[in-house]
């Protein structure tokens, strides 16, 4: 590319190897920031910066976006957000699995899985707007494009959860639905495993989903089963997509439970013959471990359980179920009714299942961690450098080149994130620095919030958040709305 600038850049980064997050190969070069943009990339040695930094052969890529996270809350408690800007993240995507923190008036503890992301009703936002202008006041160090979730709607329009929603109660979330589009939310997310929406049907999803068309809103979905009944939750969440009209994201794809280990290779022809005619992706995280709410549903299915926090047991926090049952005298069940509300780490996929899924060349990913958890699982500090260091540099599963793209083209297409996901003149200079010999996930089931190795520099909007091993203090974030977005669900066409 030329180096053409209108202006002297405020920053020149010299001597990198640029992968520009198209999947194409790295190039060495420089790359020019001018206020929050990249003005030029290439050969510029005769451009001079007002700073400069030699990049010494490390590799210079687009920030990464994180497809599914549970910061909601987090952007406003925890503004640094150090388990994201630390591995090279600049953009997340909040909302997932039906639950977010607005639109919602609550007087009451909130129900669970609403308590991952909140645990007080003062914490949740009665409009979305009121939201997204909490993070305008106070911004995070990052981006985030924010959902409304199913949960959420569903607890503010009705009086019990173990039925249907009724004619009634669907107009009522429809226009809290619309009205949220309108102030910025990018779309909506379901939960149909957990309980507070398990028992909505098919047509319920459906109903809400058809406003989003006319608003250019997408639908992501933890689905209803991912275990014994994961093709069936395929079909459901393919129909949904094809009555609606909206594009859908199939959230941390997985095939739960020793007996449906290898189901993932039959539900990717499904998603994969999809695609040939609807907006259909999906996203993963490369661990074979699962984390949510504490539930009993799940102990049969999983080889080990860890309790990552209890409301009324902290003090069990990062123990194995099993062994806080026999502490207890107690069954494991019977564990869990005395832990509750609390979350745990579940031991329950397949490595090969979970390298099936990522080696789909469609396949973003996705941490899904939980900020909250007093012992999170450790994919909240360690997704991005497990895929570019573990996945990559050490299995070989694909190209770094490729990595990197299911990391930033391919979701900024996914959820029209405009200007973003790609190194090159015009875009925003959200970018990380790294070194491919030595990104690695520090971060343990043991140990389980420590930084990545290999990351040297982490930008958001052209400023510096991350360097060095520590975060800065900038907080150049910014909430990311639906209205300044372009289309969603755009299928990047591979390299």
């Amino acid at each position: 590319m030329p180096p053409h600038t209108a202006a002297q850049p405020d920053l020149v980064i010299r001597e990198a190897l640029l992968i520009d997050g198209t999947g194409a190969s790295g190039l060495r070069g420089d790359l020019a920031v001018k206020d929050d943009r990249i003005v030029a990339m290439g050969d510029l040695a005769t451009i001079k910066g007002g700073r400069e930094i030699s990049a010494n052969g490390l590799a210079l890529a687009p920030g990464f976006i994180d497809t599914h996270t549970h910061d909601d809350r987090a952007l406003l408690s925890d503004p640094l957000l150090p388990c994201k800007i630390s591995q090279g993240v600049t953009t997340v995507i909040t909302g997932n699995c039906g639950i977010s923190l607005a639109p919602l008036s609550i007087t009451r503890y909130p129900p669970p899985p609403l308590d991952i992301i909140a645990r007080e009703p003062e914490q949740f936002f009665p409009t979305f707007d009121q939201y997204l202008s909490a993070l305008d006041r106070d911004p995070p160090a990052l981006n985030a494009a924010c959902q409304v979730g199913h949960t959420t709607l569903r607890a503010g329009a009705m009086d019990a959860f173990d039925r249907p929603a009724t004619a009634g109660e669907i107009g009522a979330m429809r226009r809290v639905l619309e009205t949220a589009l309108e102030q910025g939310a990018i779309g909506m997310s379901t939960g149909l495993y957990y309980p507070p929406a398990k028992d909505a049907p098919t047509e319920e999803v459906i109903e809400l989903a058809k406003p989003m068309r006319a608003y250019g809103g997408i639908h992501t979905t933890h689905m209803r089963d991912e275990a014994s009944h994961l093709i069936r939750s395929v079909n459901e969440t393919i129909a949904i997509g094809k009555a609606s009209g909206v594009p859908v994201v199939i959230s941390h794809h997985k095939a739960s439970g020793t007996q449906n280990h290898g189901l993932v290779k039959d539900s990717l022809k499904l998603i994969d013959e999809a695609r040939k005619s609807q907006a259909l992706g999906l996203d993963v995280y490369p661990y074979v471990a699962a984390s949510t709410m504490l539930d009993a549903r799940r102990i049969a299915a999983s080889s080990k359980i860890i309790v990552t926090w209890s409301k009324s047991m902290p003090e069990h926090a990062g123990q194995a179920l099993d062994a806080i049952a026999k502490k207890l005298g107690c069954t494991m069940e019977q564990a869990v009714e005395k832990l509750v509300p609390a979350g745990a780490i579940y031991f329950m996929m397949s490595e090969d299942d979970v390298r099936h899924v990522l080696s789909y060349p469609h396949t973003m990913i996705g941490s899904d961690g939980l900020p909250h958890d007093q012992h999170p699982h450790p994919r909240l500090w360690g997704t991005f450098p497990r895929v570019l260091g573990h996945y990559v540099r050490d299995v070989k599963l694909f190209p770094l080149e490729e990595a990197v793209r299911r990391m930033t083209a391919l979701p900024a297409a996914q959820f029209g994130l405009k200007d973003r996901g790609m190194l090159r003149p015009g875009a925003y200079a959200d970018l990380v620095l790294f070194d491919p010999a030595t990104i690695a996930d520090t971060a343990t089931f043991e140990k389980p919030k420590t930084p990545a190795a290999g990351i040297a520099r982490v930008m958001v909007n052209g400023r510096t958040v991350w360097c060095d091993g520590a975060a800065t203090g900038e907080r150049p974030g910014r909430a990311l709305r639906r209205g300044a977005l372009g289309p969603m669900g755009g299928n990047m066409p591979l390299h």
